[in-house]
């Protein structure tokens, strides 16, 4: 009976001993004061949260943060009456390893340490494969090197985006990548480095978003374009292209990364701005943020280079839809279309006028105002010479007087035409020219009775000149002499005759008839 009491003695006081063990040591005496951290761990920029207890009642209280071996005060408050408060704080950047924690209130001091761990923060966090990320490292040892950054395509398998990284004393570190094809979805970001293992680390997530990326954002109808998809899910099936609400080109599948590539030409469109979107099984055209291609006029010129008289033949695209079209050569009308409901119009000719030799400009405007050129080149080969047949050189023209020699020369071809231009003068270097012709269309020229030649020795030349105004150059000139007398010396001589005649008849007539008598 003893025992008995004396073991239910013994069980009582156990059951009185275990809740007064279980009160924590710096809580013995009621009025001690202590602080606690919630969490006690984490990362650089996390936020913590101080509560301090039986401190001195509406006394200030200064939270101070001690990273390597220097102090930062990063919260203030004031105990209630009770001598309690409760401040939160961010954990500034300091490296990896135990940091202390103090609580000063009234000359009181009380600590308890934080335990920084390494870990990542990323901006953005969500986006289309071709992102920029900004990674920044926190936590990590004082000085650390060898950091590398992973990008995890999936699960397990996982791409090195940045390496030989070296963490400041502070154990921070900043360094931007390019999101690497990947299917939809979140993706793993870690880091590692000579002081820090993947475990240790505490990683980001970036969630990819699908889209699409143009080879190009502005063009013409019939340009070649290649579409890029990516953050499709894995080997997606259906997926396809619209230009303009159409599909355009045939239904692809994505890759295991959900990437796609498809390549078409610019359809007939009208000019201006024109929507690109794709879709799949599994992505609707909502979720895919489309792009815009710009559409410009555009116009073929068939062919580019000739002569005068050469046909060219005009289409255009990419022109208002409907509008009427003119066409200028040189800013001379030479033709009109119409454009159909796409803003095309094609097979517009018309014959190249007479221009100089070199570049022309040949414009379709609609009535919109949407013009477009193209450049004709014309044919800048002369012509040849001509050879001078008559007056040859050296010869006489005419008697006496004034004289119309008829001018000889051999024809000259050409796919522009030619005409001809004929000087006469008195010198060989054709000073001041007597005569000075151009625009003869045929081979042959016969003075009129107002530019006949009076009595001496001329020189003539001729050169040909093609409808481009090529020029083959003047003809070595040929010499001629008008007459064989001038005018007056005839007058003279015929008076002499007459005076001599007149002589000869009083001396034989006269006389006799004086003898007779």
């Amino acid at each position: 009976m003893k025992l008995l009491s004396r073991l239910l003695i013994a069980l009582a006081i156990c059951l009185i001993t275990i809740p007064i063990l279980a009160v924590p040591a710096q809580a013995n005496g009621e009025d001690k004061p202590y602080i606690r951290l919630s969490p006690s761990s984490g990362h650089p920029g996390e936020e913590v949260t101080v509560r301090g207890y039986n401190f001195d009642s509406d006394e200030d209280v200064d939270i101070w943060y001690y990273p390597n071996g220097t102090r930062t005060r990063v919260a203030t408050d004031e105990t209630d009456d009770d001598g309690d408060f409760r401040v939160d704080f961010t954990v500034p950047e300091s490296c990896s390893g135990d940091h202390e924690v103090r609580a000063s209130v009234d000359g009181e001091l009380e600590s308890a340490d934080f335990t920084v761990e390494p870990g990542l923060e990323i901006t953005p966090e969500e986006g289309p494969v071709g992102t920029t990320v900004t990674v920044k490292g926190t936590g990590f040892g004082e000085d650390e090197e060898d950091i590398e950054v992973r990008y995890y395509l999936t699960s397990s398998n996982y791409e090195r985006v940045k390496r030989d990284i070296t963490a400041d004393e502070d154990g921070s570190w900043e360094t931007t990548f390019t999101v690497p094809p990947s299917s939809k979805g979140t993706h793993k970001i870690d880091a590692k480095g000579d002081d820090s293992s993947l475990s240790d680390v505490e990683d980001a997530e970036f969630e990819i978003k699908p889209g699409i990326s143009l080879s190009k954002s502005s063009g013409y109808v019939g340009d070649t374009i290649t579409v890029t998809g990516s953050g499709f899910k894995n080997k997606e099936i259906g997926v396809k292209v619209t230009y303009g609400g159409v599909q355009v080109g045939s239904t692809i599948t994505a890759d295991e990364y959900g990437a796609w590539t498809i390549s078409f030409d610019i359809p007939a469109s009208t000019k201006g701005v024109h929507k690109i979107d794709a879709s799949g099984s599994s992505t609707s055209a909502a979720t895919i943020s489309d792009k815009n291609f710009t559409v410009s006029p555009k116009m073929t010129l068939s062919p580019t280079e000739g002569h005068v008289g050469t046909t060219l033949t005009l289409s255009g695209s990419g022109f208002a839809g409907g509008k009427r079209v003119t066409i200028t050569y040189d800013a001379s009308e030479t033709g009109t279309a119409t454009t159909n409901d796409k803003g095309s119009f094609s097979d517009i000719s018309f014959s190249v006028p007479k221009s100089i030799h070199g570049n022309h400009e040949v414009k379709a405007t609609d009535a919109g105002g949407n013009s477009v050129t193209a450049t004709f080149v014309m044919e800048s080969e002369a012509p040849a010479k001509p050879m001078l047949n008559s007056p040859a050189n050296g010869s006489r023209a005419g008697f006496i007087g004034k004289v119309t020699p008829a001018f000889e020369w051999s024809a000259v071809t050409d796919d522009s035409g030619v005409s001809y231009s004929l000087q006469i003068a008195r010198s060989e270097n054709f000073t001041a020219p007597v005569v000075s012709l151009t625009g003869l269309s045929g081979s042959s020229y016969t003075l009129t009775e107002e530019q006949a030649l009076p009595h001496g020795t001329y020189y003539w030349r001729v050169k040909a000149i093609d409808g481009a105004q090529n020029d083959s150059g003047w003809t070595t000139a040929y010499s001629f002499k008008s007459g064989i007398l001038p005018l007056w010396a005839c007058i003279v001589i015929i008076a002499l005759i007459v005076v001599l005649i007149g002589a000869l008849f009083y001396f034989f007539v006269g006389r006799r008839g004086r003898y007779y008598n």
